[in-house]
């Protein structure tokens, strides 16, 4: 009998439900983890990799589950990060971590990213590249309140990439520069991300006349074959020459267009779209969610991060729709600057609500393929502003 009574105190001590007390931050963070789940199901909010994060968020919180060690990520310890320690003593999610760690996921979301959008339109309207720079506005707004408010260079530039409108390219700078913020970085930027329709309306009424806003665009001309299939090239050569440290995100963005448009590679770029995004998406949700862990997410930092988070997105709709308006005072009209606000990276549904917006003003207007511009040139310009931060600070 004393045996049997052992044995369960045992198995008792050994639960999780035992351990929870031990922390009772554990408990809010498995709280605020079945909140995201009921934002990403329920309210669809970026529920493709919102549902991972969150699940991982779960996971990592549960006592005893140890599947997830952010000691051994701690590139203070003696000797820096040991990658065979991982190996050899880490988690289900260590394992996966090592691919964001290493920028490997990021990369292959922008592979697929690549393989699924249309160029065209930037092509045609080369002068949308300025409104995807202007809408990286909020990315530097966001880095200079970071530092005012006490974060390292390192981190500021972690958190002003969330003005940048681009998940993978703020996973991809974060988990090189400031690893511990990587959780709430994340949920922060795809939460934003899903709230693009909601944000940006009110900035984009507000710095524009009901004139502006009516204003019809001209038709695209047509782009050849030729054209789309040496953009990628081209953008390759001169982007990664200028800043080698975007080549993993920018390369395979132009890779994965590549496969699209040279219309020899339908197979990959079937692949890269579908089957290999959807794998990636599902082990980068859930490593990236490992990362909030109760001691390292349930801070004053935390907040300020989303707070600025906010503000990113808010100065990046400004700056885009700001040039836009002044692009339409210059060509006497012809702009509308309304497609300023798609040059945050989110595609595209930024471009989508560029065109609702057009047409409550106007119901004759038909802006998406216009917006579509400068949103491609969001997504470069949101890659080659990381690459620049990770030159400076990496």
């Amino acid at each position: 009998m004393n045996a049997v009574l052992e044995t369960l105190q045992k198995i008792w001590e050994s639960s999780g439900f035992y351990m929870m007390g031990a922390d009772w931050r554990q408990l809010i963070m498995i709280i605020v983890a079945c909140v995201l789940l009921y934002l990403g199901i329920v309210k669809k909010f970026e529920p493709l990799l919102l549902v991972g994060i969150a699940f991982g968020a779960l996971l990592t919180n549960l006592p005893g589950a140890e599947i997830y060690h952010p000691e051994l990520w701690d590139a203070n310890q003696p000797g820096g990060i040991s990658y065979s320690a991982v190996l050899h003593d880490g988690g289900l999610l260590d394992m996966l971590y090592i691919g964001v760690k290493t920028g490997i996921y990021p990369s292959l979301i922008f592979l697929g990213v690549g393989a699924m959008t249309d160029f065209g339109p930037l092509i045609a309207n080369p002068k949308s590249l300025f409104l995807g720079a202007a809408a990286q506005l909020g990315v530097y707004c966001a880095f200079i309140l970071a530092i005012l408010l006490g974060f390292t260079g390192p981190e500021a530039a972690s958190i002003g990439i969330i003005g940048g409108a681009d998940g993978p390219t703020a996973i991809f700078l974060t988990g090189k520069l400031a690893p511990h913020l990587l959780g709430a970085i994340a949920i922060a930027a795809y939460s934003y991300m899903a709230l693009i329709p909601l944000i940006q309306p009110p900035i984009m009424r507000a710095l524009t006349t009901k004139k502006e806003r009516e204003i019809k665009m001209e038709q695209l001309r047509a782009v050849s074959k030729t054209e789309k299939i040496v953009f990628p090239i081209v953008v390759s050569i001169f982007t990664i020459l200028l800043l080698p440290s975007v080549a993993p995100l920018l390369g395979m963005l132009m890779l994965g267009n590549l496969f699209r448009e040279c219309g020899v590679t339908e197979r990959l770029s079937d692949t890269a779209q579908n089957a290999l995004m959807n794998i990636v998406t599902i082990f980068l949700g859930m490593s990236v969610g490992a990362t909030t862990v109760a001691d390292r997410f349930l801070t004053r930092e935390t907040l300020y991060i989303v707070g600025l988070g906010l503000l990113a997105f808010a100065f990046s709709t400004a700056g885009g729709v700001l040039l836009g308006k002044l692009m339409c005072a210059l060509t006497g009209g012809k702009i509308n600057p309304l497609i300023g606000s798609a040059g945050v990276s989110a595609v595209p549904m930024a471009a989508r609500v560029s065109q609702v917006e057009g047409q409550k003003a106007n119901p004759a207007n038909f802006l998406l393929m216009h917006a579509m511009g400068p949103n491609v040139a969001g997504v470069i310009g949101s890659a080659v502003a990381a690459g620049f931060l990770l030159a400076v600070f990496g």
